[in-house]
């Protein structure tokens, strides 16, 4: 996260300092600094810096007890974390300030900027990660992942881990970079000390227990040296000073505007929502998201309750813990109604009446039951499997709590203090004879309006970041609503005057309707802060176009860009899109770079673990 005067303490000038300082800081030189600063703020500033210079300050925040009070065995652990958006990381950072508290001295760090050969000598290994597509590791675990599962992993007897996996239920491969993860590290000889916990999208009540399974097993643990202690009470001050506004606790923010994006006679409708912050404490930077808490259909609402001849305003469980609502309104504001899970037909099953849904629950089902759960909703279980005993006081139990839907910022806290802009783009379909509506993207279009409160939290996203040297070149790519992100980046860029070359890649399917803030480009490209743009409009031409034909058009003087040490950020569809831009980078690098593909391959690695190369799909 890059200090500004907007996020934190410290004047422009302070600020300015510590963003070049911070980033070049090694995990000991931050450690000791804690130390120092903890002993700088009891004494002196005189006393402080001139026991520095003897030394003398290393000792005292290094002091270790006495003989006798000193216990036995390690005091170290390692918490590692693959993470795309963020929440693996803040996650394993919770874990760390707790135990931190218990006496340890804590390695954080994110799995692809650990070091492996120091992987044997753990004693406490402890694995945070979510699982990202059909069933891959997100970026930055990759390398890591590859490693432990390869004939290079060390043998880990000596070793205690226990593993937190996040995921969905509604996909397939549920959890399964955390799965790997466990299996691999039993594999290799270590002791699981706490059982794996797979958390689906509502993973706060079930990560928590995790983090107090863990505690628990390692509470015989010994105390912490002072510098562990400095650090953890630096992180205490530190989340203190955070708004109280958070994914448990949103906060109801205004709607200052809703305007479609999309031209007349497009057949696509695109959100442009600006939402107030004021009075929130709310900050974010530039690659950040807004989590929303959308309501459901109210028409889809009224068909469940009909189906079952429920009494709509009966009291049932709904949100926090002994809180109820009429089943209306937690079929409304808290529970999950468009999306089916294997997890929740298996509660199902306990009350139909229809054989046949045990039925395709069997195993050698499997391939008819990944068909069924594709694009239906509960309205079409209790159509095509009744007679049903359910009543409006099973939903706690049957239904798992409605997601918050993630949505990259567009725009900057600088260029737009106290507001924060969103990109959402109507989703609408038939499937299975009936019409299917996206929930939050359709509340957001039809129901949503200037006045209207909206739940939010903030979800930062440390992976997806500006370099932190405002001189370096910046390639973006961001077809249709992946380009959101970027008119934060370069909002942000305009606002500190950054003198950085920047060139944006942007794909639609029609000029005319589609050009998603073209205004904003314009006018970014004859202010200069925007140095290049190249569109590709996949509906104009007889032949596709799509952003990557771009980028391989342009690929001479894309590479040069690289060789002068730009950074690439690449927005949008993680099943199509992202898999061709990559495919794309990696033909220019060995075209122009002399390389083969696998050098090529190697080259776009190597660009990913340094943090020149990051991704925000899904």
């Amino acid at each position: 996260m890059q200090l500004l005067v907007t996020n934190s303490p410290f004047t422009s000038e302070q600020a300015e300092l510590l963003n070049k300082l911070l980033p070049t800081l090694t995990e000991a030189q931050i450690n000791w600094l804690n130390g120092f600063l903890t002993f700088y703020q009891a004494g002196s500033a005189g006393t402080a810096a001139a026991e520095l210079a003897s030394g003398a300050v290393l000792e005292a925040t290094t002091a270790v007890p006495a003989a006798a009070d000193v216990p036995q065995g390690p005091r170290e652990a390692t918490i590692l974390f693959g993470s795309q958006t963020g929440n693996s990381q803040r996650l394993a950072g919770r874990l760390a300030e707790k135990l931190k508290g218990q006496g340890f001295d804590v390695t954080l760090s994110a799995m692809n900027k650990y070091k492996t050969n120091k992987l044997k000598e753990t004693p406490y290994l402890f694995i945070v990660a979510s699982t990202h597509g059909e069933g891959d590791p997100p970026d930055n675990a990759l390398t890591f992942y590859e490693f432990l599962h390869s004939k290079r992993a060390p043998k880990l007897e000596g070793t205690k881990f226990s593993v937190l996996a996040l995921g969905d239920t509604s996909y397939e491969f549920f959890c399964k970079t955390g799965r790997d993860f466990d299996a691999r590290l039993a594999e290799l000889g270590a002791q699981r000390i706490a059982d794996r916990v797979d958390c689906d999208v509502d993973f706060e009540e079930a990560a928590s227990g995790w983090i107090a399974a863990v505690s628990s097993a390692v509470s015989a643990a010994p105390a912490a040296s002072q510098v562990s202690v400095a650090a953890a009470s630096v992180g205490t001050a530190s989340a203190a000073a955070e708004s109280e506004f958070t994914r448990t606790n949103p906060f109801m923010a205004e709607v200052l505007d809703n305007l479609n994006l999309n031209g007349r006679g497009s057949d696509r409708e695109t959100r442009h929502i600006e939402l107030s912050l004021e009075g929130s404490g709310l900050t974010y930077a530039p690659g950040d998201a807004v989590g929303v808490y959308p309501q459901n259909d109210p028409e889809l609402v009224e068909e469940i309750i009909s189906f079952l001849k429920w009494n709509g305003d009966e009291a049932v469980p709904a949100g926090k813990a002994g809180e109820t609502a009429s089943v209306r309104t937690a079929l409304l504001h808290h529970y999950e109604i468009t999306v089916l899970t294997k997890p929740l037909l298996e509660k199902a099953v306990a009350f139909s009446g229809n054989a046949k849904l045990a039925e395709l629950l069997k195993p050698e089902n499997k391939e008819e039951l990944k068909a069924y759960l594709n694009g239906r909703d509960l309205l079409d279980l209790l159509r095509d499997y009744e007679p049903w005993t359910l009543k409006a006081q099973d939903v706690a139990t049957l239904l798992r709590k409605l997601p918050p839907r993630l949505y990259s910022i567009a725009s900057s806290l600088n260029a737009h203090p106290e507001e924060v802009h969103l990109t959402i783009r109507k989703v609408e379909y038939e499937a299975h004879g009936r019409k299917r509506k996206g929930v939050c993207s359709v509340y957001a279009s039809e129901r949503l309006q200037i006045g209207d409160k909206l739940p939010i939290f903030i979800q930062q996203n440390p992976n997806f970041k500006l370099p932190v040297n405002p001189d370096t070149p910046v390639i973006m790519v961001g077809p249709g609503t992946g380009v959101a992100p970027f008119r934060a980046f370069l909002e942000e860029r305009e606002e500190a005057g950054a003198a950085g070359k920047t060139w944006l890649f942007y794909g639609d399917r029609h000029f005319v309707t589609d050009f998603l803030y073209q205004t904003d480009w314009q006018r970014m490209l004859n202010d200069g802060v925007l140095s290049k743009l190249d569109v590709a409009f996949s509906r104009d031409t007889d032949e596709k176009v799509y952003v990557q034909h771009r980028m391989l058009e342009n690929g001479e003087e894309l590479f040069k860009w690289l060789q002068e040490g730009a950074h690439v950020y690449v927005c949008g569809d993680e099943k199509h899109m992202a898999h061709d831009v990559q495919a794309a980078l990696i033909t220019i690098i060995a075209q122009y770079g002399g390389k083969t593909q696998e050098e090529a391959a190697a080259y776009l690695s190597e660009l990913q673990e340094q943090g020149r190369y990051q991704r925000d799909v899904y």
